[in-house]
């Protein structure tokens, strides 16, 4: 398990743009549609290999599995970080030992980039989606590709009222991954062409 990208969502694309734009002071770049869930997204490059995405229900689509990944059917609220997303070199072995609820294995594909997904009967991740959602990789990772705007992940803050629990799910070396105990949520700290900003 490796820590892939994080994933910001909306009501609205142009709101969980919006959002990751005025917290970090820069922009973002076109991304795609993803047919099977019905959604779209936007992204942006980070340092080391990781990157963000901006992701709400794409109102012109009409989604193959339902529901969709992420909760999108169930979110409301502001724009804020929702999920984080980690990637594994055998999804299949990775599931057997994550918690039960963590999912299962969809194919996707969005333009020339492929993977599979494990994603949870309900829509809803273990620990109020505060687990992250697992992947596996089947085409060259898109973050090479990305355009960089100069920004690098310094911290991504966990929180969640069994955050021992949690942790004890997570076999992560990232240094950069805190899991504290608190309310469900997420809290990511940046260097950026502007300074250190921080992301919700």
């Amino acid at each position: 398990m490796e820590f892939d990208h994080l994933a910001v969502a909306a009501d609205t694309l142009d709101a969980a743009v919006a959002h990751v734009e005025d917290s970090l002071g820069v922009p973002m770049q076109p991304g795609g549609s993803h047919a099977v869930f019905g959604t779209h997204n936007q992204l942006l490059g980070l340092a080391d290999g990781l990157y963000l995405e901006a992701i709400a229900i794409d109102p012109a689509a009409t989604p193959r599995h339902s529901p969709r990944w992420f909760d999108l059917d169930r979110r409301t609220g502001p724009a804020r970080i929702t999920n984080w997303i980690c990637r594994c070199d055998d999804l299949a072995a990775a599931l057997d030992s994550a918690p039960q609820g963590a999912g299962e294995i969809v194919d996707l594909q969005r333009g020339n980039l492929s993977w599979q997904m494990a994603v949870p009967a309900d829509g809803v991740l273990p620990f109020d989606n505060m687990f992250p959602a697992l992947m596996q990789w089947r085409s060259p990772h898109p973050a090479a590709a990305l355009i960089q705007q100069g920004c690098r992940l310094r911290r991504l803050h966990l929180s969640h009222p069994e955050a021992a629990a949690l942790r004890a799910t997570l076999p992560l070396s990232d240094t950069r991954i805190e899991v504290v105990t608190g309310l469900a949520g997420f809290e990511a700290e940046f260097d950026t062409p502007h300074g250190v900003r921080v992301l919700r």
